[in-house]
């Protein structure tokens, strides 16, 4: 978090795991970052060098908040989701993505949207005990926004079953990323399992260490709320794309400081 002193300081849980991993990857040049972004969300889209995303490295580390940061989104979308979500916004949170990014579709050169949801082990993706912690009238408006979504999209494909209670997080992210999609901005969701992560094992946390482990995670702690058939496939959401995608990376931490460009 940027200081009145101009430094900049870190939480000790946020230099490691998948906090550690996005900044990292985000301290890279800019055409590295696009080529990765690129390899996670091929054929779908693009991204080009030029474009805008979040964090932007240790030296710009916040995290996008779509509804009250500019450049994602137009002012009058950003007032609309702000709107939809909270009904009192003083004192209010809204999601915070590990990752969003610009992008364009190749089936329209359409511009759209990044939004990455990346966790370091199984354990992160918690379905069991994930439920709403806002207060009302905010609670109450969150559980009409997520059934309102969650109607929505039975109507794009039967089998959804987003909550505020035990799968808050998933239903919210793709709750918002409907709502992103339903304004007329095309969406890429991306589950980024990192792997190798052995900073975060402790206990009895199990490390992702394979694509298809992470794929066989996501399909099995999303069941019977995310229907099967979705993932890496694209919805259609008034014609415009929603494209969830189960993606990995492998980042080497032991190299923090390696690249003399990481800190520009």
């Amino acid at each position: 978090m940027p200081q009145n002193d101009g430094t900049i300081k870190f939480q000790r849980k946020e230099l490691k795991g998948s906090r550690l991993r996005c900044l990292m990857l985000t301290s890279q040049p800019k055409e590295q970052i696009a080529d990765f972004l690129n390899g996670l969300i091929g054929p779908y889209a693009t991204v080009l060098p030029k474009d805008k995303w979040m964090p932007r490295g240790f030296l710009r580390p916040e995290e996008a908040k779509l509804g009250k940061i500019p450049g994602f989104l137009s002012d009058e979308q950003r007032e609309t989701i702000m709107g939809w979500w909270l009904k009192v916004r003083r004192n209010a949170n809204i999601p915070n993505w590990d990752f969003v990014s610009v992008c364009h579709f190749r089936e329209s050169n359409k511009r759209g949207l990044i939004l990455v949801e990346a966790k370091a082990h199984e354990d992160e993706l918690n379905v069991a005990t994930d439920n709403c912690g806002a207060k009302n009238p905010n609670r109450k408006q969150i559980e009409s926004v997520i059934k309102e979504a969650n109607d929505a999209l039975n109507r794009a494909v039967s089998g959804w079953a987003l909550s505020p209670k035990g799968c808050y997080q998933l239903s919210n992210r793709f709750a918002w990323a409907w709502k992103v999609a339903s304004l007329g901005m095309p969406v890429i969701l991306v589950y980024l399992g990192f792997l190798n992560a052995t900073d975060m094992k402790n206990g009895n946390r199990t490390i992702l260490t394979s694509a298809r482990q992470w794929h066989k995670c996501v399909l099995f702690r999303s069941n019977g709320i995310i229907p099967r058939e979705v993932w890496n496939k694209t919805i259609r959401i008034n014609n415009i794309p929603l494209v969830p995608l189960i993606r990995t990376a492998d980042v080497n931490t032991s190299v923090l400081f390696q690249n003399s460009e990481i800190l520009t």
